[in-house]
């Protein structure tokens, strides 16, 4: 040992604390700017912070980096879309069947509408498709966290969290049966084409239905405590994306079906309505910062006009289906177009479909990554307002009405 042996040396070994504490701070920093100069939500704030870090800004946050930070955005995307699957109560969708028929027909017109405009722009029809099947879906984390920023209640506040359930899953489900096209483009055969997505879908649904009856028989042997069944949601959380993983199934419908079957299943109510709280918050601001800086806003400049198409086409396919039903399922024409409006965010759960596709065919991906992550780059700034004003003028933020 040298006489100065004790002292570190540079640079300093990547940690992973270093990097969870880095990336917290920052995003409170960030979300609290935002929110307090430009009365933005947060959610805006922790995605330019993630931007400023990533690779397309001071490269603070390498590649390398954000994959050894993916456990905290798996866990953080868990504990949203879990929160989202146990909000679905499905008696009260069929009796609601509007909105199921909302929900469905207003992501099938996204679908239509952007799939037309890349077609328009020259792109070719698989990854156009797939590229629309992924604009379907809205953004669970976004619209959840707003709500909750603002403590809004109300028929668009609910409504607009069951849509996004529904779209998501539905776009899901439709980016799984394309699959089946993209192995036969690379002329993978038609027994693979067939018996993948058939092992994503049963397999996820069963996995989550699994973790659901765990959870269930696990609540009633701990009884009604709110501390241990909110590590038991934690632990389910974790251990449903860690088998998705391993079983190279959908995080995205695990962990839906794990909420939806916890829910419904449950006939005596033994898990409760677990609330997430600070816990919530926490994973919430590192999500947000590592999507920021999974995307690039240098990716805008060359697809400038697409991108600009692509989101154009998706709200207002969403805005004149939701607007146009509204009326069917109790809401008046403008609440209706503000619920569209609240649908306009589109972020983790599409980063998380480009990437289970560049997982078989790299190239494929990558093609698919530079026309969808441009869009999520815009989307991610706009779509958190766009949530926050469609809840205000619906006179249901109120948190805002009480500042």
């Amino acid at each position: 040992m040298s006489e100065f042996g004790f002292l570190p040396s540079f640079p300093l070994p990547s940690s992973a604390v270093l990097l969870f504490g880095t990336l917290m701070l920052a995003g409170l920093v960030g979300g609290w700017a935002v929110e307090r100069f430009l009365s933005l939500p947060r959610i805006a704030g922790y995605v330019i912070t993630g931007l400023v870090l990533g690779p397309g800004g001071v490269s603070l946050l390498d590649p390398g980096t954000l994959h050894d930070a993916r456990i905290f955005m798996d866990i953080a995307l868990g504990l949203v879309l879990y929160d989202l699957g146990h909000r679905i109560r499905l008696r009260w969708l069929v009796r609601e069947r509007w909105l199921l028929v909302t929900g469905v027909s207003e992501g099938f017109a996204a679908f239509a509408a952007i799939f037309a405009v890349l077609l328009f722009i020259g792109e070719a029809p698989l990854p156009a498709a797939m590229a629309a099947t992924i604009g379907m879906a809205s953004s669970p984390a976004v619209v959840l966290v707003v709500a909750r920023d603002l403590r809004a209640e109300g028929q668009v506040t609910e409504r607009a969290l069951n849509l996004v359930a529904i779209n998501s899953g539905l776009a899901v489900l439709v980016f799984t049966l394309l699959i089946s096209y993209a192995h036969l483009e690379q002329d993978a055969g038609w027994a693979v084409a067939a018996a993948h997505p058939a092992y994503l879908l049963l397999g996820s649904a069963l996995l989550g239905l699994a973790m659901g009856l765990l959870g269930i028989a696990l609540a009633r042997w701990i009884g009604k405590r709110e501390d241990a069944q909110l590590i038991l949601v934690l632990a389910l959380i974790a251990v449903t994306t860690g088998l998705a993983r391993q079983l190279n199934l959908s995080v995205i419908l695990a962990l839906l079906a794990l909420g939806v079957f916890s829910r419904n299943l449950d006939r005596r109510h033994a898990m409760l309505p677990v609330e997430l709280g600070h816990a919530f918050q926490f994973f919430v601001a590192v999500l947000f910062v590592l999507t920021g800086a999974s995307l690039r806003l240098d990716a805008l400049l060359p697809t400038a006009m697409g991108v600009g198409l692509y989101v154009l086409a998706r709200l207002v396919a969403k805005m004149t289906v939701i607007g146009t039903l509204s009326r069917l399922s109790g809401l008046s024409f403008r609440q209706g177009v503000l619920l569209g409006l609240s649908q306009l965010p589109m972020a983790g759960t599409a980063i998380v479909l480009v990437e289970s596709t560049a997982s078989f065919y790299p190239e494929f991906g990558i093609r698919l990554a530079g026309m969808v992550f441009a869009a999520v780059a815009l989307l991610e700034i706009l779509g958190p307002v766009a949530t926050q004003v469609a809840f205000k003028l619906a006179g249901e933020a109120g948190g805002a009405r009480e500042q």
